[in-house]
């Protein structure tokens, strides 16, 4: 059983199984009948095809896959919070803080000291209440999963084969998007167990995985024939030096981790000593085999050498880095390398032009002939720069060039500037942008907004998607489909497609889009976090909170507030006990919040120690139409059939994370992720979450261009899947990147 191959498809409801040890069998063994039991237990239901599979494996066999559903869910960790049946406050108080403070510092009795070495005044905190040290926030006790089978909705698996793996893996990557981290994940999964099939790969940050993987596999010549341009060869070595796909700056992950390395109480931080060793890991250091392989990677570029300079230069801080590192000055003198020798020559003396300058300057002339015959030679970055040339030589001048290259451009750009096109041209919005590396961040109106008139503004921002809409419903039209109905899922609608905005953190059991929505079902959300799982016992202070939003007031629940409007907390865990890792909770009674005419509740999770969110952590939240147990004995309230979302953090940067938006009013849940700098809650800026849902909101969904694609096809939209040509459910759009095959180009 490769394992490997088996998580990645849980990711996407599925169980996948060799094809060699796949023998049907209709009539259900008492073996594979207790497994299935046992799978509803989690969550689970099985369809007739994987039914049938799994009566046809023994008892090893199907232990295996349910042991992989165990590791995927946790179910062998700690999630022991520090309070035992913390739906009852335990009202403790700063007063008992100060109290035991003091009187472990003056006068300790040893002999009523507890474990971590802490004496628990009378009076103050009830110990029989707690799992651990009240004070530290310690724990001492260890507990299991208790409650199974309160979910109210069954997950469907289907039965993959290597089939459905090769499909998977050729969808990852003819992705027309760029992939999220559980994408990239899953894509290096497939990699290492899959032969690479032919196929056309569309996204750089896509082919660096591929590269990387042949350059493991020793076939650094076939991964070279890959690279097109020095931008190519830049991201592959900084992608395997750092582990970021995207150009981060060296500077911008000195500072980020200097930042998260700061800390509230006075000489407790340790920003400095960060910042000296996030610059000694980013130090550059190479083999002369790996210097001759990037050498000839340059030598063997088909550009001329005026353009490979070019593209260089944007990134010209770190390439002089790259040069010294890899000897390439050496290698320039080298026979067999004159095109590499022609490029250092030119490259250090900068006798190239660059393009973008040249834009610049006549944009600053306001020179809009000669501007736009410049960025019609680039449509890509004509697109990207659409909206800030329409304010400085007017929407009509401008879109009557853009429409003349809007055919070249790829879907996800035409569809990023319909979206986004009625937002930037609100001059009362302000937007959330999120720089690479770094936290969310607010951004002003555009100040020559206010030169034009809303009527003005209005028309430039219809203008903009009547022609995205236009190119892609041309496109659609030019598709040859001989099929009459289709089927679209209503819950397409309320997911977006997959452009920009893409998540860092990995989702093990069945990936979201920024934007999802999720219906709550009952009267209450549980959110959880589980952190320091095979890490030794150390203090590690992760906290689990959340923020709640009325018209005019805010409250919030956290460690040092473990009772709020409408919220409950587990208490507050510092430290985390040997390898198995602990947990938190917060219980959200919608009821009550309504009650107190909340609008909405932010989920957040912080790093209070020095550093980042530890790798790994899990968080995510639990709804179920019926009530969620808490056990009295230990407090544990996980359950894996009630999880509706679950992450785990694999970015290295963020100190803070919001991650999804409870909506009391409408009763659902929209998940995104919004880093921000600090080691509270109240750190966050709240209307900057606020901002983010109106970017996510304003996006298109996937079933709105199901539509526009019928519409252009003359397609009948029917009501059931049976009687549809073709078929569009929640499950297909489980796969992000087969939705992006609607994205013609």
């Amino acid at each position: 059983m490769k394992t490997n191959l088996l998580s990645a498809a849980i990711r996407y409801n599925a169980v996948y199984m060799d094809a060699a040890f796949v023998q049907p069998q209709k009539e259900i063994t008492h073996v594979a009948g207790t497994f299935i039991s046992n799978l509803t237990r989690l969550g689970y239901t099985v369809d007739e095809p994987l039914l049938h599979a799994l009566n046809g494996l023994n008892p090893t066999r199907l232990m295996a896959i349910y042991d992989e559903f165990c590791r995927v869910l946790q179910l062998k960790h700690n999630w022991a919070p520090l309070v035992k049946g913390w739906n009852i406050p335990t009202y403790e108080s700063r007063q008992d803080h100060w109290y035991t403070f003091f009187a472990n510092l003056y006068g300790k009795d040893q002999k009523n000291a507890l474990a971590c070495g802490h004496v628990i005044p009378a009076g103050t905190f009830p110990l029989d209440r707690y799992n651990g040290c009240p004070f530290c926030g310690t724990p001492f006790e260890k507990a299991s999963v208790e409650h199974f089978g309160q979910g109210s909705k069954l997950k469907v698996l289907t039965l993959w084969t290597l089939e459905e793996m090769n499909g998977l893996l050729r969808d990852l990557l003819t992705s027309k998007t760029a992939l999220d981290a559980t994408q990239a994940d899953t894509l290096r999964v497939l990699l290492k167990e899959l032969d690479l099939p032919q196929a056309e790969i569309s996204m750089k940050e896509t082919l660096m995985l591929v590269i990387s993987g042949l350059a493991d596999a020793g076939k650094a010549g076939e991964a070279g024939k890959l690279m097109t341009s020095p931008a190519d060869i830049l991201r592959y070595l900084w992608f395997r030096k750092t582990g970021f796909l995207q150009l981060i700056e060296p500077r911008t992950i000195v500072a980020r981790t200097s930042r998260n390395n700061r800390h509230l109480l006075a000489g407790a931080g340790k920003s400095r000593q960060a910042a000296v060793e996030s610059k000694t890991k980013l130090r550059l250091k190479y083999s002369r085999a790996e210097g001759k392989m990037v050498a000839k990677w340059l030598s063997e570029l088909p550009l001329p050498v005026n353009m490979v300079c070019e593209i260089m230069h944007p990134r010209r801080n770190m390439w002089v880095r790259f040069i010294r590192a890899l000897r390439l000055a050496e290698y320039s003198r080298v026979k067999g390398f004159e095109k590499l020798r022609e490029i250092m020559d030119v490259f250090y003396n900068q006798t190239y032009e660059v393009w973008s300058g040249r834009v610049n300057e006549y944009r600053l002339k306001t020179d809009a002939a000669s501007t736009f015959y410049l960025l019609k030679q680039r449509p890509g970055l004509f697109a990207r720069s659409l909206f800030s040339n329409m304010l400085w030589f007017g929407p009509e001048a401008t879109m009557k060039e853009f429409r003349e290259v809007a055919g070249k451009l790829p879907a996800r750009l035409l569809l990023t500037l319909q979206s986004y096109a009625a937002n930037y041209f609100d001059p009362a919005q302000y937007r959330t942008v999120k720089p690479l590396g770094g936290v969310s961040k607010t951004v002003k109106p555009h100040p020559l907004l206010s030169i034009y008139t809303k009527d003005e503004l209005r028309e430039a921002a219809v203008m903009t998607g009547k022609v995205c809409l236009e190119v892609m419903e041309a496109r659609f039209r030019e598709q040859e489909n001989t099929n009459k109905t289709i089927f679209i899922d209503e819950g397409l609608y309320n997911i977006p497609l997959s452009i920009g905005d893409r998540s860092d953190h990995v989702q093990d059991l069945g990936a979201a889009l920024m934007g999802t929505r999720f219906p709550v079902e009952g009267n209450s959300v549980r959110l959880f976090m589980q952190w320091g799982k095979d890490l030794p016992a150390q203090h590690l202070d992760m906290d689990l909170s959340c923020r709640v939003i009325g018209n005019d007031w805010t409250d919030i629940c956290a460690f040092n507030r473990l009772v709020a409007t409408g919220t409950k907390h587990s208490g507050d865990i510092r430290s985390i006990p040997h390898k198995t890792g602990t947990a938190e909770y917060i219980d959200i009674d919608l009821d009550e919040l309504d009650n107190a005419d909340a609008r909405y509740v932010v989920f957040t999770c912080n790093a209070y120690s020095n550093g980042s969110i530890t790798p790994n952590l899990v968080l995510g939240w639990m709804n179920s139409a019926y009530p969620m147990k808490i056990s009295e004995k230990t407090g544990v309230a996980y359950d894996p059939s009630c999880v509706q979302h679950q992450v785990r953090i694999t970015q290295p940067l963020a100190k803070g994370l919001a991650f999804g938006v409870l909506d009391v009013r409408n009763r659902y849940i929209v998940w995104l992720e919004m880093p921000f700098d600090g080691q509270l809650v109240g750190d966050m800026n709240y209307t900057s979450v606020g901002n983010l849902l109106v970017k996510l909101n304003a996006k298109i969904s996937i079933g709105q261009l199901l539509r526009i694609k019928a519409m252009a096809q003359q397609l009948e939209a029917v009501k059931t899947a049976e009687e549809a040509d073709e078929i569009y459910t929640l499950q297909w759009a489980m796969n992000t990147a087969t939705v992006t095959k609607l994205l013609l180009d």
